[in-house]
């Protein structure tokens, strides 16, 4: 019999601990939820600047044969769409990215490994095309996208290095 009481015991004073713990656990959630609305997150507009960038220097490494940086942008701007598609899932503008974009950079990505400039140049026109089709589509026709006649920064060396 005692030991049936002490159990009791017991299992009430564990399931006392759990009730106070599961409040404390409920409002460490509801804290971090708190801290989670105010985190950063770039905005489309941010993400399109950073594809523009590397838009530009993917023009040059390709230009100047430079392959393996062509390779390197194109990862970039790659990893730049994947993040679109995780930020910015409530933006019409984000679903038609993802139909305007693939068949040019598939073109551009063949380009760089076959290492072929003509290729690369007509390839990138169409991605410069895609580009700018996705913008008309959304309703930003007024933001034209070219290929670039300066390099994007003057820091950097786009020649192929041995």
């Amino acid at each position: 019999m005692r030991v049936l009481i002490i159990v009791c015991v017991i299992f009430v004073g564990s399931s006392c601990n759990d009730s106070s713990e599961n409040t404390k656990t409920e409002k460490q959630v509801d804290s971090i939820k708190q801290q989670l609305t105010q985190v950063y997150t770039p905005g489309l507009g941010e993400f399109m600047s950073t594809i523009q960038l590397h838009h530009a220097k993917l023009w040059y490494a390709g230009i100047n044969g430079n392959w393996e940086l062509a390779d390197f942008e194109m990862h970039e701007i790659g990893e730049t769409v994947e993040a679109i598609k995780q930020y910015c899932t409530d933006r019409p503008e984000t679903k038609l990215l993802v139909q305007y974009l693939p068949s040019a950079v598939n073109g551009v990505n063949q380009a760089i490994q076959q290492k072929n400039l003509q290729l690369f140049r007509e390839r990138f026109l169409l991605l410069t095309n895609s580009c700018n089709d996705c913008h008309k589509a959304n309703s930003f026709g007024f933001n034209v996208v070219t290929i670039p006649n300066a390099p994007p920064v003057s820091n950097q060396d786009f020649k192929k290095t041995n």
